[in-house]
C-alpha cells in the first residue's frame, strides 16, 4: 500500500494535469510539492473537503481539502444538480450572501456563476451582508434555496459555505443528504459549469433590507418603552465583520438615537487586525 505521502503527491498530480484548473493554483501546488516539509502538502491533499450537513468550512488555499474555487465549483454544482432534479420544470431561484472575510465576494461570484450556468436564476447581494439578511432574502423573494459564504467565528485562515433551503434556514433531512449525494457523484472538475450566464445573474436591491427592518419593528414588544429611553447608550462594534452594515440603521429603525460605534473595529476587514479570532455576528 502506499505510503501517506505518495498517495497526497500523487493527488496533487491530478490537479497539475487538469486543465480545468488555473495556472495561479498549479503554481500553489508546486509550491507545496517542491517544499521540503511536506506537512502543508498533506494538509491539503490528505482528503476531500467534506460537505457536511451545515455546508463546508476550511482553511483556504490550494488542494482537496481547503476552500478554493475548485472545492466551492464542486460543492455548488452538486447543489445545482439536486435543486434541478428537485424542481424539475420549474424556474429555480437562489440567493447568495456573504461576509467581509478574505476571499468570500470571490466565492460567492463563483457559486453565482455556476448555478447561473446551470439554468438557476441568482439572486447575488452587491457587497457584504450578515446572515439573517439572506434568510430573510430567501423568503421574500420566493427562492428555493440559498447559500451564504462564512466561516462564523473561525480564524482568519478559514472560510465556509452554508447551503439553506426554501424556508430560510440551513438544510435539514431529507435535503442535506440529498446535496451530499449529489456533491460526491461529482468526479471530476470538468463536470463542473464554471462559465456563468450573467443573463441569469441579478443584483439584489434596497428593497429587500427594507423590507427586513419593516419586520424586525413589528416583531419589537413594547415600542413606548424604547421611545422612552431612546437615548440609552449603545455601544456597538461588528469586530470587522458584515455587520456594521445592517445593525446600527436596524437600532434607529427601531428607536434607538445614541448608539456608540467602535471605530477601530467598525471596518469590515477579513484580517480582523484587532482580534485573535472573530466571533460570530450577525443582526
Amino acid at each position: 500500500m502506499p505510503d501517506l505521502h505518495q498517495l497526497v503527491k500523487d493527488k496533487a498530480q491530478t490537479w497539475l494535469d487538469s486543465p480545468v484548473i488555473d495556472d495561479q493554483t498549479k503554481k500553489q501546488v508546486n509550491d507545496l510539492l517542491a517544499k521540503a516539509d511536506s506537512k502543508e502538502l498533506i494538509d491539503s491533499f490528505y482528503k476531500d473537503l467534506e460537505f457536511g450537513t451545515g455546508g463546508l468550512r476550511g482553511l483556504m488555499g490550494a488542494g482537496s481539502n481547503c476552500m478554493n474555487k475548485y472545492t466551492v465549483g464542486v460543492a455548488t454544482q452538486g447543489l445545482a444538480n439536486y435543486l434541478t432534479k428537485t424542481y424539475t420544470g420549474q424556474t429555480i431561484k437562489l440567493a447568495i450572501a456573504h461576509d467581509s472575510r478574505n476571499n468570500s465576494r470571490f466565492f460567492a461570484e463563483v457559486a453565482a456563476n455556476i448555478l447561473s450556468a446551470n439554468g438557476i436564476q441568482v439572486y447575488l447581494f452587491p457587497e457584504l451582508r450578515p446572515t439573517p439578511l439572506l434568510s430573510f432574502a430567501i423568503r421574500y423573494l420566493n427562492c428555493h434555496s440559498g447559500i451564504v459564504i462564512t466561516a462564523s467565528h473561525n480564524p482568519k485562515e478559514y472560510n465556509g459555505y452554508k447551503a439553506y433551503w426554501q424556508g430560510g434556514a440551513q438544510v435539514v433531512p431529507p435535503h442535506d443528504k440529498n446535496i451530499i449525494t449529489e456533491v460526491n457523484a461529482i468526479t471530476s472538475f470538468d463536470q463542473v459549469r464554471f462559465e456563468g450566464n450573467t443573463a441569469n445573474i441579478h443584483s439584489i436591491g434596497p428593497d429587500v433590507e427594507k423590507a427586513y427592518y419593516e419586520e424586525v419593528k413589528k416583531l419589537i414588544p413594547n415600542q413606548q418603552t424604547i421611545l422612552k429611553h431612546k437615548n440609552i447608550p449603545l455601544v456597538y462594534s461588528s469586530i470587522h465583520g458584515a455587520g456594521i452594515t445592517m445593525v446600527p440603521e436596524c437600532l434607529k429603525q427601531i428607536g434607538f438615537t445614541n448608539i456608540l460605534i467602535v471605530d477601530e473595529q467598525k471596518v469590515p476587514d477579513g484580517n480582523f487586525p484587532t482580534v485573535k479570532s472573530p466571533i460570530r455576528h450577525s443582526v
